[in-house]
């Protein structure tokens, strides 16, 4: 850091979101289907735009979502206490109220999907009435500076435009840094003197509050998205696309050709004068009805399948020109989706909708890749969301909580598997490897965090009352006196 005053950390953070804004605003723009339009020669008439405009088909969305449905963040698992003990459980722990008080079950998704889509996106964690709260930053509006962008965690600094300049009123921003949150006003991100900073305010927090969700991160701090490399991928398809669209409305169809024979010309009713005229009555000649450039206008011949077309010139030809395939152009289509879904690593029956005849260990091998690149994600926000756990701590006044670096966030299984294959593969790891039950609970398919810790709560009331029942047998004396059918009492 040279130059670590706001005003500075304003200039050059107001500077990466100028330079990044075109790149950004057309990833922004593919993912909402606004392509740039395929090849077409330049004397294109209307027709030919409306088939470029129909010929987009966009994939983008679903490279974006197929990993973002399967992130669920459904519990927080605290570390250890200097005792050794385990701290409280995620239900009343500072960090899942915090997460709770967020609203953060619905809008962690919209998180993910700006990390998948620009590569990044970003959460804030704060102070307000309502006590601490996170929420989500669009890559599009916020940027971060850090020592060292591949290997920090945490910023020295961060903004995100609150206002975009518009006409005389000045554009509005908000900066942290390590201690204090700044209010920025600007006309121009380019325009350095026209940027203001005021005194700024302690935002309570030891460390720069905004937290980085990255996709994927190089050791040269650059983040890529899922869409950003699909780009000209996504062009090719629409390219193909669009010649399948043209050849199918111009050469997919016999053409049906006649030679040698003249079109029938418009004619005009004329009257004993030579005045043209409508009434049939008046009508005594006829003469071809004429053009602006002075030439017949020839008469148009209504075809269809139920016509024929006759001449009586012998001369007269008919013909039909064989329509041409578009066979090849489906099969490059195919083959451009195949790359799309190998290079996005999402599995072709996703894309293609070709799902039959197979078998089950032939669908986990197609979704392999799939389950890989979640693993990534996961275990990437993972980190994110327990820094984010932590500030929240620190901002509640929890020091331990704040200072806890072995807490787990757990991720909802979200693998579309039958309840009977789960149960069935859970009772032989209990029965089998021994593995208590009790830590089998999480894995059952579709369990919530509440319905877990609802277990939890019967299964030690049930402990309890069995606790009491085995206390009270071992209180009762031993009487030696046994029942008996022919009376009441027998003795030993």
């Amino acid at each position: 850091m040279a130059d670590s005053s706001p005003k500075a950390l304003a200039t050059e953070l107001l500077a990466i979101l100028d330079r990044d804004e075109t790149l950004l605003l057309k990833i922004d723009r593919y993912d909402r289907g606004k392509h740039d339009d395929p090849y077409m020669p330049p004397q294109a008439d209307d027709e030919y735009k409306l088939l470029a405009k129909r010929a987009v088909s966009n994939w983008m969305p679903l490279l974006v979502g197929t990993p973002a449905q399967a992130l669920y963040v459904d519990g927080f698992r605290p570390g250890k206490s200097t005792e050794g003990l385990p701290v409280a459980s995620s239900s009343t722990s500072t960090e899942w109220a915090h997460w709770q008080r967020s609203r953060l079950d619905a809008r962690q998704a919209a998180i993910y999907r700006g990390a998948l889509k620009f590569g990044h996106s970003f959460v804030l964690t704060e102070k307000t009435k309502k006590g601490v709260v996170s929420k989500g930053l669009s890559a599009l509006k916020t940027a971060a500076l850090y020592e060292d962008p591949a290997n920090d965690e945490t910023p020295y600094a961060a903004l995100t435009i609150v206002k975009a300049p518009r006409g005389e009123a000045k554009g509005l921003a908000r900066l942290w840094d390590g201690k204090r949150e700044y209010a920025v006003s600007y006309e121009s991100k380019s325009d350095a003197d026209s940027i203001r900073v005021d005194t700024g305010k302690l935002h309570g927090a030891s460390e720069c509050p905004v937290t980085r969700f990255a996709a994927s991160v190089d050791l040269e701090g650059r983040t890529i998205g899922v869409i950003e490399p699909m780009i000209a991928l996504q062009d090719r398809i629409n390219q193909t696309v669009f010649d399948t669209l043209v050849a199918q409305t111009y050469t997919s169809h016999e053409v049906r050709y006649a030679t040698g024979m003249a079109p029938p010309m418009q004619m005009e009713m004329l009257d004993e004068n030579g005045n043209v005229t409508t009434d049939p009555n008046l009508a005594v000649d006829s003469r071809p009805k004429l053009g602006p450039d002075g030439n017949p206008i020839p008469a148009q011949i209504n075809h269809n399948a139920r016509r024929f077309l006759f001449a009586e010139d012998p001369d007269v030809k008919f013909g039909s020109l064989p329509a041409g395939p578009i066979g090849s152009l489906i099969d490059s289509l195919d083959m451009s989706i195949r790359h799309l879904a190998a290079i996005s690593q999402t599995p072709p029956h996703h894309l293609l909708g070709q799902i039959a005849n197979l078998s089950a260990e032939a669908l986990l091998a197609a979704e392999t890749a799939l389950s890989r690149k979640i693993a990534e994600f996961q275990s990437i926000f993972g980190e994110a969301w327990e820094r984010v756990f932590r500030l929240a701590a620190e901002l509640e006044g929890n020091d331990a909580s704040a200072e806890d670096f072995h807490g787990e966030v757990q991720w909802r299984d979200m693998e579309s598997r039958s309840l009977a294959q789960a149960a069935d593969a859970l009772g032989k790891l209990a029965d089998q490897l021994g593995i208590p039950k009790r830590g089998l609970w999480k894995r059952v398919p579709g369990v919530t965090q509440t319905e877990y810790e609802d277990w939890e709560q019967m299964a030690e009331e049930d402990d309890s009352v069995g606790q009491l029942a085995s206390a009270l047998t071992r209180a009762t004396p031993d009487t030696g006196i046994t029942a008996s059918p022919d009376s009441e009492a027998v003795a030993a």
